[in-house]
């Protein structure tokens, strides 16, 4: 029989969303405990570069322990298989947890494809980020070959997409190859099902990367829906296929596979169901009262514009507003913090030399090309975003 761990406050997640949750739990005298089935948290926003040698996979990967440490939460390496949220009842491989007070930030599953095995992810397991490296190591010792990169969407849910990631990808991929002087022995391709990939960026920003591409030389694959991957390439809904001698894609997130062993409400594609405040939307207790259940970042169902996208800093606010309704509540207080007005999409998309700056709200969107300072600019905040958590340097207010 596993045994019982009893906690105050349980963070089921050591990403972006549970590890700012538990810091900001911490320094308002809270007792925490955090779950993750890594020992480390992953700097995903960085792996960029783990592909195309500029960084160590060591490098964007920080101890859970160590900072366990640094902000006094308890950590548990464990994998989560059950949640009983109305009975504040968590059942790990290893062990049971019970709380008072129950956050949910284990991110989301991915939507399944007919041949998945035949690609890898930059936004997958950590660990792929080296196989995709190893992969294109390869092809670059071969001397020539066909390289496609792409995303998918869910339509059930089209704010759980990650399409920044394979622009940054290919684009870096192009620099990398260009500073061998074997970039014309490649022929690199983008691809996605929908007709007009990072739309959500807005119409100035859809313009811009048309010309990156043009540019760049990177061939467009765009509007025809994904039947399958094979070993050798991707095949379309109309059985037409693009040839690849290595593919990187990303699925879009759909609910994950621990929320169908739950009793938590969820949407058609499997995320929480949340309020404004973070708060599972789940009826009354017995006695009247809400349930102490937040679900944060990639784990919930975000409400708001179609051109709303699921990004860490997103998480973070949510991370955020959710320790501070926790201890309103403690308090007795009825103020509350909800994220809906934070929504924005905010990110320097990098290109390995240079980058742009991104940016979306319900005003519109724009995109800023930021040559060569923008890369350091990015590659300043991964050193700050890892020392910052560490506790070395101060962290700037609502970073």
């Amino acid at each position: 029989m596993s045994k019982v761990i009893k906690s105050k406050i349980l963070i089921l997640g050591g990403g972006f969303a549970g590890l700012e949750a538990a810091i900001f739990l911490r320094k308002s005298g809270f007792e925490v405990t955090l779950v993750s089935d890594r020992d480390y948290f992953y700097i995903y926003p960085t792996s960029i570069w783990v592909p195309t040698g500029e960084i160590e996979f060591s490098d964007i990967s920080v101890s859970l322990e160590e900072l366990s440490k640094v902000h006094g939460f308890k950590f548990i390496q464990d994998s989560v298989k059950e949640i009983h949220s109305k009975e504040y009842r968590i059942v790990c491989e290893n062990s049971e947890l019970e709380c008072e007070y129950l956050i949910i930030a284990i991110g989301s599953g991915k939507v399944k494809h007919e041949g998945a095995e035949n690609f890898l992810s930059i936004c997958g397991k950590p660990e792929e980020s080296v196989e995709i490296k190893k992969a294109i190591d390869k092809l670059i010792a071969k001397g020539s070959g066909k390289i496609a990169m792409g995303f998918g969407g869910n339509p059930k849910d089209p704010s759980n997409v990650r399409g920044g990631p394979a622009f940054e990808v290919i684009f870096n991929l192009h620099n990398r190859l260009k500073k061998l002087g074997i970039r014309d022995k490649f022929e690199l391709t983008f691809f996605a099902p929908m007709a007009t990939p990072g739309a959500r960026m807005g119409e100035q920003a859809l313009k811009m990367m048309d010309i990156f591409f043009n540019k760049l030389n990177i061939k467009k694959h765009f509007g025809k829906k994904i039947k399958r991957f094979e070993a050798d390439g991707i095949v379309f809904e109309d059985d037409s296929k693009l040839e690849s001698d290595f593919t990187m894609f990303i699925p879009a997130g759909d609910g994950h596979s621990v929320f169908k062993n739950s009793d938590l409400p969820l949407n058609e594609a499997g995320l929480i169901k949340i309020n404004d405040y973070c708060e599972v939307s789940h009826d009354y207790d017995e006695t009247g009262e809400k349930y102490k259940v937040f679900a944060i970042g990639d784990s919930a169902a975000l409400e708001g514009p179609d051109w709303r996208a699921k990004q860490g800093h997103i998480a973070e606010v949510m991370a955020r507003n959710t320790a501070f309704n926790i201890e309103a509540m403690e308090k007795g207080s009825n103020e509350r913090k909800g994220y809906s007005e934070h929504l924005n999409i905010l990110c320097v998309m990098d290109s390995g030399d240079g980058a742009a700056f991104v940016y979306r709200d319900n005003k519109g969107g724009k995109m800023i090309p930021m040559p060569v300072i923008g890369h350091w600019l990015k590659k300043g905040w991964g050193w700050y975003c890892r020392n910052s958590k560490l506790g070395r340097i101060p962290r700037i207010p609502g970073m």
